[in-house]
């Protein structure tokens, strides 16, 4: 399908959306900057193109997680230090989706710095009693709340795949280092990736596109799919309704379907890989925040400090061990998946949480250390009437068949009545 030939107009887009955020945000939060001057501005230029002259994001309307630079907008990374800074350029992730055409609402809350500190503000669009999760918080919910088509986020551990789990929407953690991180606030240089919620699966790969992701082919309809079922060491920590969603709905749901399953009861050196994520997670923080402790100590949350003197508990030969481990269990993961077409493994603990914490990382940190694709994909829901995620998971740079493959799922489950729990797009 052409989108660019196809787009209706995309002014009224924007102010729908515009008029969404004043009646919801004072509720769900998620904003911390909301451009309507510059947004409506865009969507008029965008409008008065030729067809031939639109672009393969033609009207897309999308939200900036505030640790990446947008310009002329604020980008305070959610910090007490950082209040009044406005950004001279766009982080090329951005000025790549201006290029094609997106539209750029504004900026998303965050957990401070996209890593410790401050809780973001905003609340779940399904209980606003509840997290969105962190440290995505605002571009999970914009996009759950139907403010938006797709908002930027980021992972470091599980900041991208556990809000869409809490908030009932698709989230897709590239491979790392596929999507440039210039712009983008330093927390771990090796586990950072720049990632993105999405109103469908589509959207998921439309920026793929932009960004350069090789392309894959379509899965077609009477394809043989074979998917692993990796319950993970820590199942036992999985709520009650978590464990039913995994098992009776989406599992159950798949072999209904036809869908070859393969349980993997076990994975090499898997079982280490939070702890080794903690290891690298704290050096690599002490090395991103060291200036700030030297320069602004006293205004500086003590999380942090505590990453700075992350020596102190994890020496060099630690850092070393865990490298070491993860880089095994990353060879063995892909070892152990040939033949299957993706991995199935939960996203996270349970439904999202009371208050405004970032939720438990347990089930993403080790995905992200192996530097895989991972998406969560909305199928389920557990107590409360709350989202439960699951996450599909494919070998290191197989991005777009794992959407594809994520896609031909989504289609056999809808055969058999097991649909998406995230919503349709905004209004025309």
């Amino acid at each position: 399908m052409n989108y660019a030939h196809s787009a209706p107009l995309v002014t009224p887009r924007v102010e729908a959306a515009l008029a969404r955020i004043a009646t919801r945000d004072a509720t769900v939060r998620a904003w911390l900057h909301v451009d309507d001057t510059g947004a409506l501005a865009t969507a008029r230029t965008l409008d008065a193109l030729a067809a031939d002259a639109r672009g393969p994001l033609h009207g897309l309307i999308i939200g900036v997680k505030d640790v990446i630079a947008v310009a002329g907008m604020p980008l305070t990374h959610n910090s007490p230090l950082f209040t009044g800074q406005v950004a001279a350029h766009d982080a090329p992730c951005v000025a790549i989706l201006r290029a094609a055409g997106a539209v750029i609402l504004g900026k998303t809350d965050t957990t401070e710095f996209a890593a410790a500190g401050r809780n973001a503000a905003s609340g779940n669009p399904h209980d606003p009693a509840r997290t969105p999760g962190g440290s995505s918080a605002g571009s999970a919910a914009a996009v759950a709340d139907g403010h938006v088509d797709v908002a930027l986020a980021t992972q470091t551990g599980g900041s991208t795949i556990r809000p869409a789990s809490y908030c009932g929407i698709h989230g897709f953690k590239p491979s790392w280092g596929l999507v440039s991180r210039e712009g983008v606030k330093t927390y771990a240089n090796s586990l950072d990736t720049v990632g993105w919620h999405a109103r469908n699966l589509g959207l998921i790969d439309r920026l793929c596109a932009a960004y350069g992701l090789a392309p894959a082919l379509a899965v077609p309809a009477d394809a043989p799919l074979r998917i692993g079922v990796f319950r993970t060491p820590w199942w036992d920590r999985l709520a009650s309704d978590a464990q039913a969603a995994f098992e009776d709905v989406v599992v159950a749901g798949l072999a209904r379907a036809g869908v070859a399953l393969e349980r993997i009861d076990d994975l090499p050196d898997f079982a280490h890989l939070n702890d080794d994520h903690r290891a690298i997670l704290f050096r690599e923080g002490a090395a991103s925040f060291r200036d700030l402790a030297h320069t602004r100590g006293a205004l500086l949350h003590p999380d942090f400090h505590l990453r700075v003197a992350a020596l102190d508990q994890f020496d060099d030969e630690r850092l070393r061990l865990a490298r070491d481990r993860a880089s095994a269990a990353t060879r063995a993961f892909e070892r152990a998946t040939i033949g299957l077409d993706a991995v199935l493994a939960p996203s996270a603990p349970g439904i999202a949480p009371f208050g405004r914490g970032p939720g438990d990382p347990l089930f993403n940190q080790p995905w992200t250390l192996m530097q895989v694709p991972v998406l969560n994909l909305p199928l389920a829901r557990g107590g409360q009437g709350m989202p439960i995620g699951v996450s599909l998971v494919a070998p290191r740079y197989a991005d777009r068949r794992l959407i594809a493959v994520a896609q031909a799922l989504e289609d056999r489950l809808a055969a058999v009545g097991v649909l998406p729990t995230d919503a349709g797009p905004l209004p025309a």
